[in-house]
């Protein structure tokens, strides 16, 4: 079986209240993408790496790789439109059949076991979503500006990995966009396949704001 990771880096980082976009931002002293690459090298099943990336920031990504000695080996790839049209050419870029784990660049916490019973997961089931029940109560935005409480018992909090046969999200990414697709398994549902969820960590944590890049810091130095 084959193995691939798709990592998807299209953020521009406005939230981040910065002019550099966030996945380049330094996690102790190394750009955060790169510790995203690292975990995904590390995973024992040895995943082909496709990262997908604006056009515009190849060469800059490849100049932090020669200042930071980052040698990896991953294939770069196009970024498209919106996250949807990255990864449709992320999978384009992939030939034959195998898994394939799709993944935020910005997430640099995940862990080579997550990334591992992802694949093992999804080679068994089709599919593999990472997901954590949230810890805080929950409510619906109504259209007339109410809220009503939600039972966050049958809430999950999605992450990624988001791991699939290659076969199934191909056939996915076959239709148009809508924007109700936030993420892969949302566009695999709207196909029609069932989406099977392992669990993600806390730790996983998508950084998107500048107090999450100093929590990722604290996490990094708690794990090592």
């Amino acid at each position: 079986m084959k193995y691939y990771a798709i990592i998807v880096a299209g953020g521009s980082g406005s939230r981040m209240q910065h002019k550099i976009a966030k996945q380049f931002l330094l996690l102790d002293g190394k750009p955060i993408l790169m510790h995203t690459l690292e975990a995904f090298a590390a995973c024992p099943l040895n995943p082909a790496i496709l990262l997908v990336l604006n056009i515009h920031q190849h060469q800059y990504w490849e100049e932090l790789c020669k200042a930071h000695s980052f040698t990896i080996p991953h294939q770069l790839i196009k970024g498209g439109e919106q996250r949807f049209h990255s990864v449709k050419n992320g999978l384009k870029a992939i030939k034959g059949k195998g898994i394939v784990a799709v993944h935020d660049a910005v997430r640099p916490l995940v862990s080579p076991a997550l990334i591992l019973r992802s694949f093992e997961a999804a080679e068994a089931h089709g599919n593999a979503v990472a997901g954590i029940p949230p810890t805080d109560s929950v409510r619906k935005v109504l259209f007339d500006g109410k809220t009503e409480a939600l039972n966050r018992n049958e809430l999950l909090l999605i992450q990624t990995p988001q791991t699939f046969a290659i076969e199934i999200l191909r056939k996915a990414y076959q239709q148009p966009f809508r924007n109700e697709f936030t993420d892969d398994a949302s566009v695999a549902e709207y196909s029609g396949f069932t989406i099977h969820i392992i669990e993600g960590t806390r730790e996983n944590i998508k950084i998107t704001y500048p107090e999450d890049l100093e929590m990722a810091s604290i996490l990094k130095k708690k794990g090592s």
